[in-house]
């Protein structure tokens, strides 16, 4: 029989998980341009040249162009009005091409991201962030029109994976509006007991040793260590952190908010970084934007 240290948690493969979704939605585009003969259309804005936002901006236009949909590009200056912006969101709503609308966060420290976010059409709020999205997302009994794109393509990683929720143990870790806050109302809504651990929280590691499921969203590098694990547990680890690595030519090499090598040893399942939970972001913000398109060719 092997031996305990020879554990092998099962990987959560994300990247191929996203391909499938992937192919699924060049499907569906195909169809309903053959249909409605239009296809979905995603406007993606960007304001400013941070780095990171500019690459992931890059990579969402991309995946548009991979599937079928049409990506509408708008680039403004850092130096934008906040009024200049939510004109140019105006617009969008208006604009019959445009099924969903992504303003890439954060914004310049001189625009008021909610103003913004709560500018865009709730029919369009392909990133599930508009408060009347997340309101509904909080009461049973309703249903949003989006998800936000993270905390769906998590909870798609455990059912793609045949991991059940109804009845489990889920702990979060972290409490953003972006990750943390709307994945533990989506877990309490499949019917999971959710506990939310964060930055003011006494004994973490007692909370998260008694979880089933483990989605780590904190920004913290490999701050969740295999003996914080129950074994079995399956781990979604939504972190990206650099951190320096001399033997790469970067520098820098991405780690999670879970300590992998350690977890792998006890958990059941565990998405990799990268290539678990990134990849999944961007397919479901696809799934979203092709829903957004089916609901206003089918009206």
């Amino acid at each position: 029989m092997a031996s305990p240290s020879d554990h092998k948690a099962t990987l959560i493969d994300g990247k191929a998980i996203a391909q499938t979704i992937r192919s699924e939605i060049s499907e569906e585009v195909r169809l309903l341009s053959q249909n409605y003969g239009k296809v979905p259309g995603l406007a993606v804005v960007i304001v400013g040249n941070r780095k990171d936002s500019q690459s992931y901006v890059s990579m969402k236009r991309k995946a548009c162009a991979e599937v079928g949909i049409k990506s509408i590009d708008l680039d403004l200056p850092e130096q934008v009005s906040e009024a200049e912006l939510i004109k140019h969101v105006h617009e969008l709503n208006v604009n019959p091409d445009v099924h969903g609308i992504l303003v890439q966060l954060p914004l310049p420290k001189h625009i008021n991201e909610e103003q913004v976010l709560t500018a865009i059409s709730i029919e369009k709020d392909v990133d599930g962030f508009h408060p009347l999205n997340i309101g509904k997302l909080a009461m049973k009994g309703r249903e949003p029109l989006f998800l936000p794109c993270t905390p769906k393509g998590c909870l798609e990683l455990l059912l793609r994976s045949g991991i059940s929720i109804k009845g489990k143990k889920a702990v979060v870790v972290g409490r953003s509006n972006i990750v943390g806050l709307p994945v533990s109302l989506l877990l309490l809504k499949a019917d999971a007991t959710v506990t939310t651990v964060h930055s003011r929280t006494s004994n973490p590691e007692g909370i998260i040793r008694e979880a089933d499921i483990i989605i780590a969203a904190t920004g913290q590098p490999m701050m969740i260590k295999g003996s914080w694990v129950k074994p079995g547990a399956a781990v979604i680890d939504v972190g990206t952190n650099a951190v320096d690595d001399p033997s790469r030519k970067s520098g820098y090499r991405l780690v999670g908010d879970v300590d992998f090598e350690e977890v792998s040893k006890v958990a059941g399942w565990i998405t990799p970084v990268p290539g678990g939970v990134g990849p999944m972001t961007v397919a479901m913000l696809l799934k979203n934007t092709l829903e957004g398109a089916r609901r206003s060719l089918e009206q």
